[in-house]
């Protein structure tokens, strides 16, 4: 008994030791809601009383050990600020707090999450300098501090950042010059410093960086000679509104003069009479030291007495935390307690779930599925699917909310009876529509449901709209397709309209967009080496997109190859009653190439008359030749006679009772070719 009492003593002192170890992030996530929320509407899940390991404090996500490794409040209403207790979350990889309303600055003590990878605090009102101790941090892969009011110089130490990939800083309040550091960050693929008020020259080391694909420098003061190196990125550059940038080979800027020489590889503009020495305006970035202390001591050289009392307990006590959290860990599985592992779905929500399953918080790398709903389980390759593919069409749960922002009626966009569309805006700052379809639509056979997928991914036209990728998840119950955001609505919305409104579109982009959608069907119905034939089956003016230079992209193609029967039969319904069904299908039950054919000759009435109904007269007026009873009257009369009357009876063949009398659509091509020809 002498012994083993000593032994429970020091125990005790452990288990002591540990609740106050426990109880250290959970001081911390309240500190972190006073000043997040502080009127205390939003995060009331978060009490003293609970325990943020079993899934109670919304938006937190521990790992098997009980560290806090997620937090996603992303578009949750926040008017706080992000207080310095934040940095008591050593564990912490992903922290997600966009689309709030949070003001103050971003506190200096943010450096210490050094296992951090994804920090977002964009499209917030955060003030303030860019602390330049982030430069610690160095596992951040995304960093995004875009959309607040940020001011002072871009951190030269930000260049100590190698694992960083994404670096957004746009609509700022930012000045001073682009640091040549960045140029060191290898892995950097965007770099968006847009909208801001940076002068200088564009560094040299930044456009030789090696993963860059986006560079945008819009709206600043920047000046001086473009480095040839960015002519790589093409469309990726964007440099409009610097009106002192100079450079050859770049389509919108002027040739360089002998007064625009300037160091490329500087932080700071040169001047024409600087002697190699920055002019005194220019702010210099502070001089500190990473993972130091903010005072310097004036003999570094000695170290006091103190500092090694200090440094010798600090090395005792880590030693017993080390102890007695290996021992708690050891316990807790034992006894199949508080293990974060062995909670059941039903209490965690998708992004906690999400967090314990990868051990990066970027996203983009995960599918979640449900039990029993899993087409892509072991990464199936038997329709051909491989890995590649995959990797490069996969999106995860949290980009997708991060993108709409929770699926906020803001960015509603329509509805139907099996899905809903929403505006986006990805990590990258590109836009996108996110369709969302219930599980309870998709096909249920996994295989199918796959090769649906396939499909999808295989199709790449200038006149269909683009698939980014799509995601499915078990939480919500639904699976997510992520398109190319198409800017100026569907075709539906360019008919039935007055002068007055701005939307009458004139006749030569008519013509266009008819040849545009003949295109787009007819690579549907041809057969590639990478993808089959096609019928589209649900061809109108609603699924004709334009986009900002009025190019025509036909929506949904191949979606029917995910959906069960009944949703696909449900949305024909519209169509039948916009005439756009082919009348055969009445008696046969099945689509062709011929019913795409029919419907497109439809399209091409209304868009030559400006109506959405076609009626018996326009007909007879195609037939005749009568186009005043055809051509939209608000044209004023300004169009080609003879390319309307070529395509009001190519419309009247496409749209034939008999199917077999329809042209097939590379014929309709052809014809669409000599007219352009012509006429």
């Amino acid at each position: 008994m002498g012994l083993f009492t000593p032994f429970l003593s020091f125990l005790l002192a452990f288990a002591f030791l540990g609740t106050v170890s426990g109880n250290a992030e959970l001081k911390a996530l309240m500190e972190m809601k006073l000043a997040l929320d502080p009127k205390g509407r939003i995060l009331s899940s978060w009490i003293e009383e609970g325990d943020p390991r079993n899934g109670s404090f919304e938006g937190v996500a521990c790992n098997e050990h009980g560290k806090v490794t997620n937090i996603s409040l992303q578009g949750k209403g926040l008017s706080g600020s992000v207080p310095p207790a934040i940095s008591g979350l050593r564990s912490l990889t992903g922290l997600y707090l966009h689309y709030n309303s949070l003001n103050g600055e971003i506190p200096r003590e943010i450096s210490n999450l050094t296992e951090l990878v994804d920090l977002y605090l964009n499209v917030n009102n955060i003030t303030g300098n860019i602390p330049a101790e982030i430069g610690n941090m160095g596992n951040l892969q995304v960093l995004q501090l875009c959309y607040n009011q940020l001011s002072g110089s871009i951190p030269t130490e930000l260049g100590y950042l190698k694992k960083l990939s994404v670096l957004a800083l746009q609509y700022n309040r930012l000045t001073g010059a682009i640091p040549a550091t960045l140029g060191d960050l290898s892995m950097l693929m965007r770099l968006d410093l847009s909208f801001n008020q940076l002068f200088g020259s564009i560094p040299r080391k930044v456009a030789d960086v090696p993963e860059l694909q986006v560079l945008d420098v819009r709206n600043n003061t920047l000046s001086g000679n473009v480095p040839s190196a960015l002519k790589r990125l093409n469309d990726g550059f964007q440099y409009a509104n610097n009106p002192n940038l100079c450079g050859s080979g770049f389509s919108s800027l002027r040739a360089c003069q002998s007064t625009d020489a300037m160091n490329p590889n500087k932080p700071e503009p040169y001047g024409p009479n600087s002697n190699g020495l920055p002019s005194n305006d220019i702010p210099q970035s502070a001089n500190l030291q990473l993972r130091g202390n903010k005072t310097h001591s004036p003999n570094p050289s000695k170290t006091s007495p103190i500092a090694v009392v200090i440094g010798v307990i600090a090395v005792v006590v880590g030693g017993a935390f080390a102890g007695l959290f290996a021992f708690s860990w050891y316990r807790r599985r034992k006894q199949k307690i508080g293990s974060t592992f062995e909670l059941s779905d039903s209490r965690m929500s998708t992004d906690q779930a999400k967090e314990f399953c990868r051990k990066s918080a970027s996203p983009l790398i995960n599918l979640e599925y449900s039990n029993g709903w899993d087409p892509l389980a072991d990464g199936r390759s038997g329709v051909g699917f491989s890995q590649e593919v995959l990797q490069g069409f996969r999106f995860n749960l949290e980009e997708v909310e991060s993108a709409t922002q929770y699926f906020s009626e803001v960015n509603l966009l329509g509805k139907s009876n099996f899905a809903a569309i929403y505006r986006g805006i990805l990590r990258d700052g590109s836009l996108v529509a996110v369709k969302s379809i219930n599980k309870s639509s998709c096909k249920t056979e996994e295989l199918e449901f796959l090769k649906g997928l396939k499909i999808l991914t295989s199709l790449k036209h200038e006149n269909l709209v683009g698939l980014k990728g799509f995601c499915c998840s078990r939480g919500r119950g639904e699976c997510f397709l992520i398109y190319d955001f198409v800017a100026n609505g569907s075709l539906s919305q360019y008919l039935d309209v007055k002068d007055y409104n701005g939307r009458v579109l004139d006749w030569p982009r008519r013509v266009s967009i008819i040849n545009g959608i003949a295109k787009g069907i007819e690579y549907l119905h041809g057969i590639k080496p990478s993808k089959p034939a096609l019928v589209h089956q649900n061809i109108s003016a609603e699924k004709v997109l334009i986009d900002q230079h009025f190019k025509p992209l036909l929506s949904d193609s191949g979606l029917h190859k995910l959906l069960v029967d009944d949703v696909v039969f449900s949305t024909l319904k519209s169509s039948a009653a916009m005439g756009y069904l082919a009348p055969e299908y009445t008696t046969v039950g099945r689509f062709t190439d011929k019913s795409d054919v029919y419907a497109f000759g439809v399209i091409v009435f209304q868009v030559i008359s400006g109506k959405r109904r076609i009626t018996h007269l326009m007909r007879l007026g195609a037939e005749s030749g009568k186009l005043e009873d055809l051509v939209d009257e608000n044209l004023h009369g300004k169009f080609s006679e003879s390319e309307a009357l070529k395509l009001a009876r190519l419309a009247l063949a496409c749209t034939n009772e008999a199917p077999e009398r329809r042209p097939q659509m590379e014929m309709v091509i052809e014809e669409l070719i000599k007219c352009s020809s012509k006429c």
